[in-house]
């Protein structure tokens, strides 16, 4: 027979009913991390592709790379790929079945966090 009450109960867990822990917080903003250097990426391409088609196209492209929204992609990109680089280090060291445990995992997070503002720093120094 068919429940009656199916109505009356969640479908799923919601965000809602889940405190946010730092390994999940961690592990989506390496998704996200990952499709804004997708987009970066493709800002790059087009400005080459700009440069062999000629110089008004190039001008344009020019344009957009170092107006402010473009400095602030540009920016983001790189703090983006030094996040990402370091989450990609945690998840090989965790492929070798270490520091799995909650306490290493969340103190990788934090690396990882404080690690990428570091790198990005320098490499604005020294950039």
């Amino acid at each position: 027979m068919a429940d009656v009450n199916r109505g009356n109960r969640p479908l799923s867990p919601h965000l809602s009913i889940y405190k946010p822990q730092l390994t999940s917080i961690t592990s989506i903003l390496t998704r996200i991390t990952g499709n804004a250097l997708l987009v970066a990426a493709l800002m790059i391409v087009w400005w080459f592709l700009a440069l062999a088609a000629g110089p008004e196209a190039y001008e344009n492209a020019s344009w957009w790379i170092t107006s402010f929204v473009g400095d602030l992609i540009m920016l983001g990109s790189v703090w983006a790929l030094w996040y990402h680089y370091l989450a990609g280090l945690r998840h090989l060291y965790w492929d070798t079945g270490r520091g799995l445990d909650i306490e290493t995992a969340e103190n990788l997070g934090k690396a990882c966090i404080i690690g990428s503002f570091v790198l990005t720093l320098l490499t604005i120094i020294v950039v």
